[in-house]
């Protein structure tokens, strides 16, 4: 065993596991994930005149983010020589459906396969789309793999294989986009889109995949482009200290904590990241937080855990450490996978948890559980799809492609 596999694997020891492997781009890249100043640069590489540049790469711009075009042949206002010379050198691809799954609910996971990234197989991630009746959220992935081994999250099990470029993040929404019909104007409870809300709370930690997790987001906040308001953008840490004052100064979305713990001892067993950056170090980043308010409050995650977290003593000193930070509490009902060592708090014991906090003045909702039935829900997603084999494999990319 190498000292890389070594490093990747699950341990209560091992803080942040170490990536098997770096993106290796395919001869003909995609250009989902790049800034108009790179598609310009782009568009230089492959002879564009100067003068024309930043025209066209508006036009690229607004056929990707706007129309969610997915062939240089959709560009219709875009000469028919130019799309060819693209077409030489370039894709739209986003990731690939895999394989999509409905829970009873109508929340719905997509395995996804990344553009082809060089040698090797193909890697997976797994998305989640969840309907609302005022919202639809979606659940996208930063890595593929998870840097962290959190005790009680199934994507914690899973080694780190790489990051993910801002491409393959902002091809989420776009399959999602895709696989919803979502691009066109439409009527719904929520206005004229489906996809209102997205959460960096899928695969992976997104503050170990910052540059890339910035550059996506906004792409994605872009006004002119996708255009989801960053007030409808969340970005979940586990408390990567040093880059949360970055993600509020270069990105400006919504922050969350995967906080769990109210004391170090116990943290340190259920995120270990907290052996390097303990709570009080976590939460005078929190005070700190550009931007936060009382209108733009931080959100802390609370898994219900059974007789581990979920006393009373608890929720009053998750109600004192908090004194101080604009914030709002989400109680999350653990939600079991294979081979987990915990349960879920008793229902009567999460309501008294959060009647607590909600008298001491902060909201406190219990999330809902979405998506149980086909692993969708909050802490387990994994690639279960590593285990079948090719003739499986192959079997449900057909099944995709028929949907």
């Amino acid at each position: 065993m190498t000292m890389t596999e070594a490093a990747s694997i699950p341990d209560s020891g091992v803080l942040e596991k170490t990536a098997l492997e770096t993106y290796v781009p395919p001869a003909k890249p995609s250009l989902v994930g790049l800034s108009r100043a790179e598609l310009s640069e782009r568009l230089g590489e492959v002879g564009v005149p100067e003068k024309q540049r930043k025209m066209r790469a508006q036009q690229l711009w607004h056929w990707m983010y706007v129309r969610g075009a997915q062939t240089f042949a959709d560009m219709t206002n875009v000469s028919k020589d130019m799309r060819a010379e693209l077409e030489k050198h370039f894709t739209v691809d986003r990731p690939e459906v895999v394989t999509e799954q409905i829970s009873n609910d109508g929340t719905r996971k997509w395995l996804l396969r990344l553009p082809g990234d060089g040698v090797g197989r193909a890697h997976e991630v797994e998305c989640v789309y969840i309907p609302e009746t005022d919202r639809g959220t979606l659940c996208v992935s930063s890595q593929v793999g998870c840097t962290l081994n959190c005790s009680f999250c199934h994507t914690g099990t899973q080694r780190l294989v790489r990051n993910l470029t801002a491409g393959e993040i902002v091809g989420q929404i776009m399959v999602a986009r895709d696989r919803l019909n979502d691009w066109i104007d439409r009527e719904t409870p929520n206005g004229n889109r489906l996809v209102t809300n997205i959460v960096m709370m899928g695969m992976g930690e997104p503050l170990y995949n910052f540059d890339a997790v910035r550059d996506a987001l906004l792409i994605v906040s872009d006004n002119e482009g996708i255009g989801i308001s960053r007030r409808r953008i969340t970005l979940s840490t586990s408390g990567v200290v040093p880059n949360i004052a970055r993600t509020g100064d270069e990105i400006g979305v919504m922050l969350a904590i995967s906080l769990h713990a109210v004391r170090d001892e116990l943290r340190n067993e259920l995120v270990p990241l907290n052996r390097k950056y303990p709570i009080k170090e976590l939460l005078d980043a929190c005070r700190a937080y550009p931007g936060s308010s009382n209108s733009r409050r931080i959100t802390f995650e609370y898994v219900m855990l059974k007789g581990v977290n979920d006393s009373l003593d608890d929720a009053r000193l998750l109600v004192k450490l908090l004194k101080g930070i604009p914030a709002k509490i989400n109680l999350i009902p653990f939600n079991p996978w294979p081979g987990s060592k915990y349960e879920c708090s008793d229902w009567e014991q999460i309501e008294k948890f959060s009647e607590y906090v909600f008298n001491a003045g902060y909201s406190s909702p219990v999330r809902t559980p979405r998506g149980r039935d086909i692993l969708a829900a909050c802490g387990q997603l994994k690639s279960e799809t590593e285990k079948l084999s090719a003739r499986e494999r192959q079997a449900l990319r057909a099944m995709a492609m028929t949907d």
